[in-house]
């Protein structure tokens, strides 16, 4: 936002401050100010000059001798400019002039001929950067003023970086409103009031979408001449501001916005037919906008539309057909309220920002519609003459938005603000930011004024009062608090932990989106339909996401793209499960690819696989003496089949395991060697604390045994069978061999066992380790139809 400082103080408020001072109190309030700077560049010698014959240069094509009316007598300049012609009245830096760069005008001969002075462009006096010819000024310019004061040039535009909270300072009434609180002054008002109809005509309005334009009023203006410029002090204005003047109907109605910060439209009234109709798109709609776009509409798009057609997308950009132009001689005068949220996602879907869209999308004052269309009417007739018409309303008030009063308690200013503000001074404050302030035992019971959508809580009440109050001003003091430190149980690990765990193997924290593509989605969940997104990022952002592992894989190829071979990556975050309401679970993925070892002279070459990912989460879940954890093989979506496991913990399910199956690993240009996991967050933090024992003194006894058995069993099973019947002397069961192949049946597989035996307070005998193993090799057999190899 780009207020020029000299239309504020000479229409609204006037504080007896200087431009550096009045910048730090608007940052100091909020509205930070992120540049100051002359409307104008710093030049003396300037005036307002008329040519008055114009002939071709005798030597050159591109030149001209212009004879030029200086208010004292006349000079002959040569000048180049493409539009120097007689009657144009335009700058002129004479002789002894000083232009923007410490440029000094003198005589000159330009091709044999004489040339006393410079007439110039709006960029080589540094107003704008126009170049493509002379600035032309207003035809009743007087000749031989000074420019600078003529165009009152002596200002300061000053930017404002706005938060989106404060869509009230959008306009130059809002920011007076703030400087008048700030310094303890009254806001002038420089708006007229009603315009009384001359005429009775109106044009019919009919809204059929009140959800979204609770309010739209409109006027009929009759008879105006376009012909007339529009005047300087507006043209010199919306230029300070940004904007540059077009004809005097949009100039009117930029200015209104920038005054007020309500945006208006005006449409040819000739063009439209049968009454105004606000609605939504229709299928198949398209419409042509001002910029000369073609648009096919979107379902949900509201529209501002006659009987017959689109007029215009409704708070965003007006259409080309039933546009103000040269012929136009009546106007329908528009001013509407819209509801921001469909307006934001609206403009946005189209790729289209405007001043309008900027303005709604942030919320505009609801009982500001009438005195714009007011103001805008007085405007016009002032500029273009006319006759108005009554002003036409149609108000859904039931959609408007309606504010809650909040409880302000002196106890909590002084809680949050470190002392106790006065009374008189908190309603001051108040009451000058617009808020309707009543009093009682409780405190102060405050209603936000219409412009203020953000005031909901009682600590933004507070905020209101430190940032007006000044922040610099609030007294330093020491903080006292009682803290009170929760037990952390040990049994409970610390995500942080199982993070520099992790960093700690090798993995790289990755933190993706929590919106991931459809596709890969249901890749991996297709069972589940995930939760849509109404207005996606991009269409890769469509869903929101059931796993973790479609945003690592993305990451995967990501990197692999740009060289990186080996990678580790893992995060920890929410997956998003649909039903009455979104079930948010945190969980905890892994994904790698790549050699096993970094590169190096002792490091081999060998690929990644199902066990080094297995190994990665056996080092998560840690010590678990009551909670074993086990890996039970099945078929899951997205992954490879016969590389895809469950991970159990004391028989809970606790995640799942497994390579990226083929297909989706050739979609995303992956290795076929790429394993990924994902793990339930809370089992994962959930562990047991280790028990010390004595060390036994007595010497352990090892039994091997060579079995054989099926393919399909797997040896966690046979570990488990062979520790739960081995009694209570087994210190330890491990496998050591596994062989398949000659001397083998095709659909078997031999696995050899030891077994680790010890008794804490004396030596086993022969005898009790022969039973526990017969115990062992008839547990087997009964319940895995295990073999001993012979």
């Amino acid at each position: 936002m780009i207020i020029s400082e000299q239309w504020l103080r000479q229409d609204w408020v006037d504080p007896s401050i200087d431009t550096e001072t009045l910048s730090h109190q608007l940052t100091m309030a909020g509205l930070e100010v992120d540049s100051v700077a002359p409307v104008a560049g710093s030049f003396s010698g300037v005036i307002v000059a008329e040519i008055v014959a114009a002939e071709q240069h005798p030597n050159a094509d591109k030149l001209r001798l212009c004879e030029v009316d200086t208010g004292d007598g006349r000079v002959q300049i040569v000048c180049g400019a493409p539009n120097a012609r007689v009657g144009l009245k335009a700058p002129l830096a004479q002789v002894g002039a000083v232009l923007p760069g410490d440029f000094k005008i003198k005589k000159a001969k330009l091709r044999g001929v004489e040339s006393r002075g410079m007439l110039c462009a709006e960029a080589e006096l540094e107003l704008s950067e126009e170049n493509a010819g002379l600035m032309e000024l207003a035809s009743d310019a007087p000749v031989g003023a000074d420019l600078r004061d003529y165009l009152s040039l002596d200002d300061n535009a000053i930017e404002i970086g706005l938060t989106p909270n404060r869509a009230d300072c959008l306009g130059l009434a809002g920011v007076a409103r703030e400087v008048a609180v700030l310094n303890g002054l009254a806001v002038k008002n420089p708006l007229g009031g009603s315009i009384a109809a001359t005429i009775d005509d109106d044009f019919p309005i009919r809204i059929e979408a009140p959800e979204q334009c609770p309010r739209y009023l409109g006027r009929v203006i009759r008879s105006i001449d376009l012909s007339r410029p529009s005047p300087r002090y507006m043209v010199e204005r919306l230029r300070r501001c940004g904007l540059r003047s077009i004809d005097p109907v949009v100039d009117v109605t930029n200015y209104v916005m920038l005054e007020l910060g309500q945006p208006l439209h005006a449409f040819d009234l000739q063009s439209l037919s049968g009454g105004i109709v606000v609605r939504e798109a229709r299928s198949e709609e398209r419409i042509t906008l001002l910029d000369g776009s073609d648009v096919a509409l979107s379902p949900g798009t509201l529209l501002i539309a006659d009987e017959e057609r689109p007029l215009a997308m409704a708070g965003i950009m007006g259409g080309e057909n039933s546009g103000v132009s040269e012929s136009t001689t009546d106007l329908f005068l528009e001013s509407a309220f819209f509801a921001p949220e469909p307006i934001a996602g609206r403009a946005r879907s189209y790729g289209l920002h405007t001043d309008a869209s900027h303005r709604y999308e942030r919320g505009v004052d609801p009982e500001l519609q009438r005195v714009a269309i007011e103001r805008a009417t007085e405007l016009l007739l002032e500029i273009v003459g006319g006759e108005a018409g009554p002003v036409s309303e149609k108000t859904a008030a039931e959609y408007l938005p309606t504010a809650t009063p909040v409880l302000l308690r002196p106890a909590r200013i002084a809680r949050v603000l470190g002392f106790e503000m006065d009374a008189a001074e908190v309603e001051s404050i108040l009451t000058g930011l617009g808020f309707s302030v009543t009093s009682d035992t409780e405190g102060w019971h405050c209603a936000a004024p219409s412009w203020r959508f953000d005031i909901e809580q009682e600590v933004d009440l507070i905020e209101e009062l430190a940032r007006v109050y000044g922040y610099n001003r609030l007294p330093v003091s020491r903080i006292h608090a009682a803290l009170n430190f929760a037990p952390q149980p040990e049994a409970r690990k610390p995500l942080t932990r199982l993070k520099h765990e992790l960093a700690a193997r090798g993995f790289t924290e990755a933190i993706t989106y929590s919106f991931v593509p459809s596709d890969l989605q249901s890749a991996f969940d297709p069972e589940v339909t995930p939760v849509g997104l109404r207005n996606p990022i991009s269409s890769e952002m469509t869903v929101m996401r059931t796993s973790l592992i479609p945003g690592l894989l993305k990451v995967l190829s990501h990197n692999r793209n740009r060289q990186a071979s080996r990678q580790r990556f893992f995060e920890a975050g929410l997956r998003f499960l649909p039903g009455e309401s979104l079930d948010q679970q945190p969980m905890v993925a892994l994904a790698m690819t790549g050699l096993r070892d970094s590169e190096s002279w002792t490091s081999t070459t060998e690929p990644v696989d199902f066990y080094d990912m297995k190994a990665a989460i056996e080092m998560l879940f840690g010590h678990r003496e009551h909670s074993p954890l086990s890996f039970v093989q099945i078929e899951r979506p997205g992954l490879h089949p016969g590389q895809t496991a469950e991970v159990h913990v004391d028989g809970q399910a606790a995640g799942v395991l497994g390579a990226v199956h083929p297909s989706i690993a050739d979609l995303l240009d992956l290795p076929a060697a790429t394993f990924v996991a994902e793990l339930d967050q809370r089992l994962l933090m959930a562990t047991s604390l280790p028990e010390a024992q004595e060390v036994s003194r007595y010497p352990s006894v090892r039994r091997d045994l060579a079995l054989l058995m099926e393919h399909t069993v797997p040896a966690s099973a046979l570990m488990r069978v062979a520790a739960e019947s081995a009694g209570a002397y087994l210190d330890d069961v491990v496998v050591f061999d596994v062989y398949s192949g000659a001397g083998v049946g095709e659909d078997q597989k031999s696995l050899a066992i030891g077994l680790t035996f010890r008794h804490p307070e004396r030596t086993l005998s022969d005898s009790e380790i022969s039973e526990a193993m017969t115990q062992v090799i008839d547990s087997l057999g009964e319940k895995l139809n295990v073999k001993l190899r012979s």
